[in-house]
């Protein structure tokens, strides 16, 4: 029977992580599927690693794999970091703070099976999916200068961010920016040895990376909900990045 490790990457996740650890063993439970669930907290100073120990004893330590860092190093980092402790076939990454359910993973499990799709990438931006929770702020997108768009796009709105990577990229997939994902182990291992960046374009290259190899890629709509708990990591550093980062992959790919 073919293994699942979900990396969950955590930094002030004390109120999301016990729901989405609930979720997901409901989910893989109910669909008989063999799994694990890896958490990678970044040394939270709001208790989030106290709380995965809980879970962990709750649960077990087969469920439930602790793999906590010293300080907050990057969103590519952390799941270099999980990775390398991963026993399954597939690896899940998915955000913590509830942005993503664990109900779109059945479908990410049964369209990788019938396709054998080496990646499966859910998308907000095709029929069935969608973003829910964002305010008019965030909705919005009309600036007149084109620098300060693509510094606005990046802080507010992933639809803008989104549909400047398409223009730039053209990566053949309909949301690029998006962190919920399955990819076969070995497939993973080798975009993660190729991709440079750490933080939030690290998502976009790697599926840049993947059409170099010629990996297949396959979609499922999801709903994107905004988190309920905490406050979005998105700040200035990762700004810089994406604007670098885009660039750099347009000056390379």
């Amino acid at each position: 029977m073919s293994k699942y490790s979900i990396l969950l990457p955590t930094y002030n996740e004390r109120e999301n992580l016990p729901l989405i650890v609930w979720l997901l063993v409901r989910e893989f439970k109910e669909n008989g599927h063999n799994y694990e669930i890896i958490i990678i907290d970044d040394n939270s100073p709001d208790g989030t690693r106290k709380v995965a120990e809980q879970l962990q004893q709750i649960y077990g330590e087969e469920t439930i794999v602790l793999r906590p860092r010293a300080a907050k190093l990057g969103l590519g980092t952390a799941y270099v970091h999980g990775m390398k402790h991963a026993t399954g076939d597939y690896i899940i990454i998915m955000d913590a703070d509830m942005s993503h359910h664990p109900r779109h993973i059945g479908g990410f499990i049964d369209l990788q099976k019938k396709h054998n799709y080496d990646i499966v990438t859910g998308t907000r931006y095709s029929k069935g999916g969608g973003v829910h929770g964002w305010d008019l702020m965030r909705k919005l997108i009309r600036l007149d200068y084109m620098i300060v768009l693509v510094l606005y796009l990046v802080v507010v709105n992933s639809r803008g961010a989104n549909y400047l990577a398409q223009v730039l990229l053209n990566p053949g997939v309909s949301d690029l920016t998006g962190s919920f994902r399955l990819y076969k182990k070995a497939v993973l291992e080798q975009l993660v040895a190729k991709c440079q960046s750490k933080g939030y374009v690290f998502q976009m290259e790697m599926i840049v990376r993947a059409r170099q190899f010629s990996y297949t890629i396959g979609e499922v709509p999801i709903a994107f909900v905004d988190r309920v708990y905490g406050e979005s990591k998105l700040g200035g550093n990762e700004i810089v990045s994406y604007a670098k980062g885009l660039l750099h992959l347009f000056a390379t790919t």
